[in-house]
Formats: structure tokens, sequence, C-alpha cells
């Protein structure tokens, strides 16, 4: 079924706004809401009271707070107690980021959480009388107020909203009644969406988990079923066919090459430059960046085509990033530090297998366990790589492995990207229905009333009936 508009409208009288429903009112957040910006930090001090505290992430990945979520220690004096401990119906947003992006991101407070206070770079939103918390939050779920504080949010290396952008945001509001009927309706229909896109994220991680697989078994078994098979002398990779040769990587692969091999070019000369964010978890790279040879031959880790890149840093490290340098600007690239680079030596081993190698399981999980460094700096040591022993076969089977996994991952590469289309097409209807809800673009009233019994029916058939429609103009 497709959802009605309401019978009359009135000029909202905000251009981004537009029209809303002629019964409801546009305030400014600080007519219906209480804003308070948190200063209680995640130090803990001598004379203050012990507290949970609520952070910028547990609201950044959450669309609630409640009691059973692992809080962080702290401290707080007994006014920032009084003053920004959690009650039900407060809605808490980020109010500091890196990006507009990042601003504003919401969750609610369904009951009371006591020990539970509002920490630094949160702001907490306390509805006045005769304004539902739930609805709150959805407003600051939809696109309008993205767009709002998008525009509003300053700042140049970190951007933030201020206590006056916050209060002074134009929102509309229907009676209290129906801002409860248009928070139990966006409950109900999201949580359906959600269902659908956490399926599909499920399907993501299983094809994950099995071309993983695949590459795993091929670096270290092979393809031939029937293949002699040998113990390779090495405790965790167990059993490899009789022909292999177990070496370390120093022995097939040249890492980190020098880079007096471009001293002699002209320093004006223009080569790639790749940042780790131009190197994909998929292998692909981004060649937007070109940069002449003055500006990164100091600093940064030299490659040329052909050589195979490896992140060493933690989480790059155990999501496989790295790829096999191709197309590079007159063959040469500089990049990140953060890069071990291995030349693969003639006859020994090949660039494609190598990168299979570097991606598989288990090479990313023996690095895993010879990480050095604290947090979320850690780092795979180089002196790792290169003494790394596992079975190569010879360099023509290495070739055939190679071509045998480009055809099989493209395969579960195509079912992932499909899968992450229905994902962010899903997300974009949600969103979609959110807006419309929350600005009175739709009339979810009478709908509301039985909603609850529909199963998959109302607004999410209808997102799914959007969502063929849409599938099908595509092809």
């Amino acid at each position: 079924m497709s959802l009605p508009r309401y019978p009359a409208y009135k000029d909202s009288g905000v251009a981004w706004l537009g029209e809303v429903p002629g019964h409801w009112e546009v305030k400014r957040l600080k007519q219906a809401c209480h804003v308070f910006p948190s200063n209680v930090d995640k130090k803990s001090y001598d004379g203050e009271t012990p507290v949970n505290l609520c952070n910028y992430t547990d609201v950044y990945y959450n669309d609630t707070i409640t009691a059973d979520m692992e809080f962080m220690a702290a401290t707080a004096s007994d006014d920032q107690i009084a003053k920004f401990t959690l009650r039900a119906g407060d809605t808490i947003i980020t109010k500091d980021s890196e990006t507009a992006d990042d601003i504003a991101i919401g969750a609610y407070v369904p009951a009371d959480l006591p020990s539970v206070v509002c920490g630094y770079h949160l702001s907490m939103i306390r509805p006045k009388t005769d304004i539902n918390g739930a609805f709150v939050k959805r407003l600051f779920d939809s696109s309008y107020v993205k767009s709002c504080v998008a525009v509003r949010a300053n700042g140049l290396t970190r951007v933030g909203l201020g206590q006056y952008e916050i209060d002074n945001l134009e929102l509309p509001f229907p009676p209290i009644d129906e801002q409860v009927q248009i928070a139990a309706f966006l409950d109900c229909e999201t949580g359906k969406v959600d269902a659908l896109i956490a399926e599909q994220q499920r399907l993501v991680e299983l094809l994950a988990e099995k071309r993983q697989a695949v590459i795993s078994h091929a670096v270290t078994k092979g393809l031939n079923p029937n293949a002699t098979m040998k113990d390779s002398g090495i405790e965790w990779l167990d059993e490899v066919p009789e022909h292999w040769e177990v070496k370390r990587l120093r022995f097939v692969a040249e890492l980190n090459p020098s880079k007096s091999e471009v001293a002699t070019l002209d320093k004006d000369t223009l080569v790639s430059f790749l940042p780790m964010d131009a190197i994909g978890d998929d292998g692909k790279l981004n060649f937007e960046r070109e940069k002449p040879i003055a500006d990164v031959e100091n600093g940064y880790t030299f490659f040329r085509d052909g050589d195979v890149t490896v992140a060493k840093i933690t989480p790059c490290f155990e999501n496989g990033k790295g790829a096999v340098m191709r197309g590079l600007t007159q063959g040469i690239g500089f990049g990140t530090t953060e890069l071990i680079v291995a030349r693969p030596i003639a006859n020994q081993t090949g660039s494609e297998y190598l990168h299979y190698l570097f991606t598989s399981v288990v090479f990313r999980k023996n690095g895993e366990g010879h990480m050095y460094g604290a947090g979320g700096q850690k780092r795979v040591p180089d002196d790792f790589v290169r003494n790394f022993e596992i079975a190569f076969p010879p360099i023509e089977e290495q070739e055939g492995i190679a071509t045998f996994l480009d055809t099989e991952t493209a395969k579960f590469d195509t079912l992932t990207a499909e899968a992450n289309r229905a994902i962010a097409l899903l997300q974009e209807r949600r969103s979609a229905l959110i807006s419309a809800a929350v600005t009175g673009k739709i009339d979810v009233r009478g709908y509301a009333e039985d909603f609850r019994g529909r199963g998959q029916g109302g607004a999410t058939a209808q997102l799914l009936v959007d969502r063929k429609a849409d599938t099908a103009s595509e092809h």
C-alpha cells in the first residue's frame, strides 16, 4: 500500500523544509527541548563520584543507549551528575567530529539510567512538555536535519556544532499524540528494514569467509586434490604437496627495494602517489594523485610496477589491504611508510600469486601474532615478512593458481557487490521513510492504528516493491 499525504498543508516558513501539514508547528529546538552540551571528560579525578560514562562511540554506533551496554568508568562532580545523568526520553547527539557527516548522530535513551552520565563531545537533548523524545530522535535521523547540520558545522581540521546552532535548528512538530504514532510507526517499519539489511550484511560476511577459505586453501594445498602430500615441517601448516618447496619469503622476493633506482631521474618527473586511502581492501588502486619525485623521494615508500605491497599497520593488515602495483605513472610510485614492498624474484614467485599469499588468512593470522606497539597503532615488523616460511609450488603452478583465484574471487566479488548494492538501497529507503514521516510528507496516522499486525506489509512492502522496480529498471 502507498501511504497518503495529509489533507492540508501550509508553508513552513523554512526554505529547506517547504510545506508541512496544516496543523503542525515549526519550532526552534530550544523551544521544544532543553539542550545540554556535556563537559564530562573520560578522566577520573580524586574527590569526584565514580560514574559510568556514555561516550562518543556509544552514541555513534548505537541507535539506543541501554543499561546492558559496557560503559567507560570515569568520575563526575555532583553538579555534572545532576545535569548529565541519562533519563528516559533523552536523545544524545555527537557535536564534534572530523567531518560534518558525523555531526548530530543521535542515540535514544528509552529508560532512566541513574548511574550513566553523558560524556564530552556530546550534547543531551531533553524534551519539554508535549514533546516525545522518540520523535526527536527520529528528527535527528532525517535527511532534513542532517542537511541543516552540515551547513551549520564549523571548523577546519575538526568540525563542531555550537550551542547556538543546535538551539536554533528549526524543526517540524505535530501534536504529541501524533509524534508518538510517528515514532512507533518508524520503530516498526525501520525494524523490518534493519532485519533485511542484517541478512544482507551476514551474506557479505559469509561471502568474505568463503572467498578467504578458497584463497588460503589454494596457496597452502594447491588445486590438485589427488596430489601426493608431505609433512611441511611447519607446525601450523601441516601437509603440503610433495613437490612444493618450503622457503622463507626473502628467498623469493626482495623486500623494500632501494630508492637509489630513481636517483638519476629528473626531480620534476611526475610519479604516482598512493597514500593508504588510495589502496583498496580489494586490491584496486586510485591513481588520481601524482607528485614530482622531489616531493616524495624522502619520507615515503618506493615501489615499481609489478611490486606487491602489504599494509603493516593495524587494522589495515588484518583486513588484507595491499595490491599488485600496476599502471603507475612512469612505472614508479611512492606511498605511505606503513607499506611493506615485496619485489618478486624471477622464476621464484609471481606478483599475483604473492599478492594472494599476502591476503590469505594463514599469512595475516601469523602476522598478527608478531605485531608490536600499543593500542590501535600496532605494526607487523618487516622481519616477520622477510622470514615468513611457507611452501611454494613451481612458478608455472603458481601462475595457474593465481589465474584460478582471479576467476573464483571475481565470482565472490560480484555477489558481494550485489549484496552491498541491496544494503545501500535499503538504507536509502529507510532514510527516505524516516524523513517523509517526520516532515509530514506522508500521513501515517491511520496506518499506525494497526501496523503492528501487518507482518511484512505496509511501508516495508512498498519499500521492497520500489526496490524491485529500481532493480528491473537497471536491467
